[in-house]
């Protein structure tokens, strides 16, 4: 069985940039360094920053006063800031810039009177986190059939934005509703989903007329692992989300003769090492890499961890 490995996978700058602020936290800070949520979608990740002196959270209420909390790479609504100042915390912001783009996108809108239309998964992090830029202004597009009866009260003051781990083709026909519908109504300056996301969906398209079967390796709650899924199986290819090597059921293999392996950004590489090993025992072949686009970004860190703290 040949073994094809997408090219980019795993983890995005976002997600190295917020791993890197909770393991300077815990260095500059010493422990414990509260973390609000997980700081990225990946229990292995997660686990990893627990055993070096992380807490994690889900109510800044469990936050002792004065302590030091890191927002999660989702983001936060100005309402979880407000709380975190009232309380004394020192927050350090592990945002992902590119979120960030959105929530200022949705201030922006807001300011200037317009109804927001977020396109996103109901109950996701980032989607709260966005919502709560604009209380009241902003309403939730899951689907085409969300967007063909949606109504604004004003389609000449309204606008789009969108979560950055959505699928683009799904994205791309949700926005071609909205804008046949409301033929005025204002988008980002640029696409709100996040390069990395639309590399590795790329990727497996690419990948997709090559293989039998795909393996996603990320976290049942990463929205972007969940869409590689979805792009893998839109393209006519078999495809299994994945956490870790134990994960592998043998019977998905039986009749594939190339497997391709693919990673959400929230998902370290060395998971990916360890499902090609135990591939390798049930029949895999040496890997070889597929590239597509090499990825050279990165973020600064937020002042509170880029230098000692005088």
């Amino acid at each position: 069985m040949r073994i094809l490995l997408a090219a980019p996978r795993g983890f995005c700058a976002g997600v190295d940039r917020a791993i890197e602020i909770v393991e300077l936290a815990l260095s500059i800070y010493g422990r414990p360094v509260f973390v609000r949520h997980e700081i990225v979608h990946n229990r292995h990740v997660v686990e990893r920053l627990r055993g070096m002196g992380a807490v994690f959270v889900d109510d800044l209420a469990e936050v002792p006063g004065g302590a030091v909390v890191v927002f999660s790479a989702h983001g936060v609504s100005p309402a979880v800031r407000e709380e975190a100042a009232r309380r004394g915390l020192r927050p350090i912001d592990a945002t992902c810039p590119l979120v960030t783009k959105v929530h200022l996108e949705a201030r922006r809108h807001a300011a200037e009177g317009r109804e927001i239309l977020l396109i996103g998964h109901g109950g996701h992090v980032e989607v709260e986190g966005t919502m709560g830029e604009a209380p009241g202004r902003i309403r939730l597009v899951e689907s085409v059939a969300d967007a063909e009866r949606v109504e604004v009260r004003d389609p000449a003051r309204v606008a789009y934005l969108t979560q950055t781990t959505l699928s683009v083709d799904d994205t791309r026909a949700i926005v071609e509703v909205l804008r046949r519908r409301f033929p005025r109504i204002a988008g980002p300056p640029q696409e709100d989903i996040c390069y990395a996301t639309q590399n590795r969906q790329n990727a497996v398209k690419g990948l997709a007329p090559r293989i039998d079967l795909l393996l996603v390796v990320g976290a049942p709650n990463s929205s972007n692992s969940r869409r590689l899924v979805e792009v893998s199986r839109a393209a006519g290819v078999r495809a299994e989300l994945v956490e870790e090597a134990a994960d592998i059921d043998p019977t998905w293999l039986a009749g594939v003769g190339t497997l391709g392996i693919t990673a959400g950004a929230s998902a370290p590489e060395d998971l990916v090492g360890s499902i090609v090993e135990r591939l390798r025992t049930l029949g895999g072949e040496e890997p070889v890499e597929v590239p597509t686009v090499v990825e050279n970004v990165r973020f600064a860190l937020p002042a509170e961890v880029a230098r000692p703290p005088s």
